[in-house]
């Protein structure tokens, strides 16, 4: 049976395509204005499910930027951002709904020294009074759209991944105990993947695509030139291309373009102009970069040096 307030009208309107924007180029500089510097491959990919009301799946290495489109995206529409932070064994208690058996537990005592017949207590106790909301569920019932990250999908279970189509395809949740609970709006969902492993073709079909990759050089200096304003544009060229140089090493983990924000960050809060103006300085710099003691070991102060040297 059909939930008061999300009935089959209501579920229709939720899945009626949005108004898009006037052009993704438009959705682009909107982006930009958040501090987000998307590429026209994203920007395209992102207008369109939101045209459409369709998932956008996001892939890419850790690091390049995909959970950060969906909180620009939040801020930018001035909507609330959902988030379901996956992980391996999360099952449908964390991420739609659970019961809460705590408060159950104490209306079932209250109901037995009442005199409450069973039937009236079991009714009452699987109503929305005792309904737990976790993400998912949350999303499909604000009455104003919000945006929805499921990020790194790709770490929960293959069989969680079927508790998602459901809402993915038909914006709705089946809750046994009190029926279809359909969206009254339809959030703008954004699910990320980082390739820890291979996900369904059924999740897939449900979503658009756009696969990230680390920014090129001029799109990496336009981001830091966005966020880190206070840096100046020769060492801002530096920083960049020092980067992505410790990038092209073999290097357990790869920094993101986040790790770059902090690097930055760093070299002017040690009051630092030039990458090769203070090798102890950069050295120190580089705990923000490299995460691991293996890659630390890989970029001895010689080869960040010589990195630096290549950079300037």
């Amino acid at each position: 049976m059909d939930k008061p307030g999300t009935d089959k009208e209501a579920g229709a309107l939720a899945g009626a395509p949005r108004q898009p924007m006037d052009n993704w180029q438009s959705l682009q500089e909107r982006l930009a204005e958040q501090g987000y510097v998307a590429t026209p491959d994203l920007a395209m990919a992102l207008h369109l499910a939101m045209a459409l009301g369709r998932p956008l799946l996001l892939e890419g290495a850790a690091g390049v930027g995909k959970t950060e489109v969906a909180r620009a995206l939040s801020v930018m529409l001035g909507a609330e951002l959902i988030r379901l932070q996956c992980y391996e064994g999360l099952d449908a208690a964390q991420a739609i709904y659970e019961w809460n058996y705590q408060r159950q537990l104490l209306a079932i005592r209250a109901a037995a020294e009442d005199g409450e017949s069973a039937r009236e207590a079991e009714k009452r106790l699987f109503s929305e009074e005792f309904l737990l909301e976790r993400p998912l569920l949350a999303a499909i019932r604000r009455t104003e759209p919000p945006v929805l990250l499921i990020d790194e999908i790709d770490r929960a279970d293959e069989e969680f991944e079927a508790y998602l189509l459901e809402v993915l395809s038909d914006f709705q949740i089946t809750v046994p105990e009190l029926g279809t609970i359909r969206a009254t709006s339809r959030p703008y969902v954004i699910l990320t993947a980082n390739g820890t492993r291979d996900l369904s073709d059924a999740l897939r079909r449900r979503c658009l695509y756009s696969y990230v990759e680390y920014p090129d050089r001029e799109t990496e200096l336009a981001i830091l030139r966005a966020r880190c304003p206070q840096v100046e544009t020769a060492l801002g060229r530096q920083i960049v291309a020092f980067v992505q140089a410790l990038r092209a090493e073999d290097l357990e983990k790869k920094p993101g373009v986040a790790e770059m924000l902090d690097f930055a960050a760093a070299l002017a809060g040690l009051g630092v102009n030039d990458l090769t103006a203070d090798p102890a300085a950069l050295v120190a710099a580089l705990a923000t970069l490299l995460k691991t003691q293996a890659d630390r070991a890989a970029i001895p102060l010689e080869v960040a040096a010589r990195l630096a040297g290549k950079a300037a």
